[in-house]
């Protein structure tokens, strides 16, 4: 079952309203993807800006694009599809997403927030069965509307980030990562997955963070504080989208 995500009676009215107006406005589904602006919130739309900066700033950085929470896959998807547009014969970056798919797998006590209406528990944040299903046919129309579409550029790996990371990295020996996205949220899987990480991004390459100074997630603080020190990062963000940061690696 998914977390049901803190919003206030605005935003959930907004959100109701906007779900109706959507399902009632003219044109085919591919019409109101087209222009997808008139139905998507500034929120999302702010994140997905954030994360086209970011990819704009490791475009000349040699490397792939992890990504250490995945959900419902559009993070993924969009660094995959910048790839696509702004450098389309570089084959030799991919897209790696790493979730569960089925939630958290377990939660600290350095990620109670002593009241479990908030608290993060074990397996929020989970998706249907079949996801993840969905997710590899969902690559293979993202395939066909590519170059190189022989040479895969999206990939996701399923399980527990705690196991399946260091495994991946056992079995690519090669890799070398030039944006590292966190949206683990819970302190064990970020901190362990940080930990292994460093040594693989290369100075210019830019370690980011959903959830790093976040009243709501501590864990994720914690993790980067015990992993790499906060005062040992020039942390920084854009002017738009007030809850994430990042570090270019120096």
């Amino acid at each position: 079952m998914e977390k049901i995500i803190k919003r206030t009676e605005r935003e959930r009215e907004y959100k109701e309203e906007m779900e109706s107006f959507f399902s009632e406005a003219s044109g085919s589904i591919s019409d109101k993807l087209n222009n997808f602006t008139r139905f998507v919130d500034r929120q999302t739309l702010a994140t997905f800006l954030y994360k086209y900066e970011l990819f704009k700033k490791v475009v000349d950085v040699q490397g792939s694009i992890l990504e250490f929470g995945v959900f419902r896959g559009g993070g993924s998807f969009t660094f995959a599809q910048l790839s696509t547009i702004l450098e389309p014969y570089n084959y030799q970056r991919r897209i790696i997403g790493f979730d569960t798919f089925g939630g958290f797998p377990a939660v600290s006590e350095i990620d109670d927030l002593s009241d479990p209406d908030i608290s993060p528990q074990k397996g929020d944040f989970s998706t249907h069965e079949k996801f993840y299903e969905e997710l590899m046919q969902n690559i293979g129309l993202f395939n066909m509307n590519r170059f190189l579409n022989n040479v895969e550029k999206l990939m996701f790996v399923k399980g527990d980030i705690n196991v399946t990371f260091p495994r991946f990295l056992e079995e690519n020996k090669h890799l070398v990562v030039s944006l590292a996205y966190f949206d683990l949220d819970i302190y064990l899987p970020t901190k362990n997955t940080l930990e292994l990480i460093l040594p693989r991004i290369p100075k210019g390459g830019i370690i980011a963070f959903d959830e790093l100074n976040n009243p709501d997630w501590p864990g994720e603080t914690q993790a980067v504080i015990e992993a790499v020190g906060i005062n040992n990062l020039r942390l920084k963000r854009v002017t738009f989208e007030p809850c994430r940061s990042y570090c270019v690696v120096e």
